[in-house]
């Protein structure tokens, strides 16, 4: 399923969007945690990688942080349980909504 790099397990493939129904595509050079159309991803690990959370709850974009190293970084929170868990975003992922939460504007 997924090739392991210290705590982190790769797992690249692609799903459909439990938010907006988009087919997303895999990237082919590292994990796609989130929907590149809409950005919200879904509760699914504890770790990155390891698909052990009980919680399968939607996750909302809700900001943006920039790291020189990283680029940017989605920060998304759960719907259902209020988790917060922050993700590097991908090269095709909708840079019109990273800008939007970026200027602070949550609704997206």
């Amino acid at each position: 399923m997924g090739d392991r790099v210290g705590s982190f397990k790769k797992i690249d493939e692609s799903f459909e969007c439990a938010n907006c129904g988009k087919m997303v595509p895999k990237l082919n050079y590292t994990s796609r945690n989130h929907c590149n159309n809409c950005l919200y991803s879904i509760h699914l690990d504890d770790t990155p990688g390891d698909r052990a959370s009980d919680c399968r709850g939607l996750m909302r974009p809700i900001g943006i942080d920039y790291s020189a190293k990283k680029g940017y970084i989605i920060v998304h929170k759960c719907e259902k349980c209020g988790a917060i868990k922050r993700n590097k975003a991908a090269s095709d992922d909708n840079m019109s909504l990273i800008i939007k939460l970026s200027s602070g504007e949550t609704k997206i």
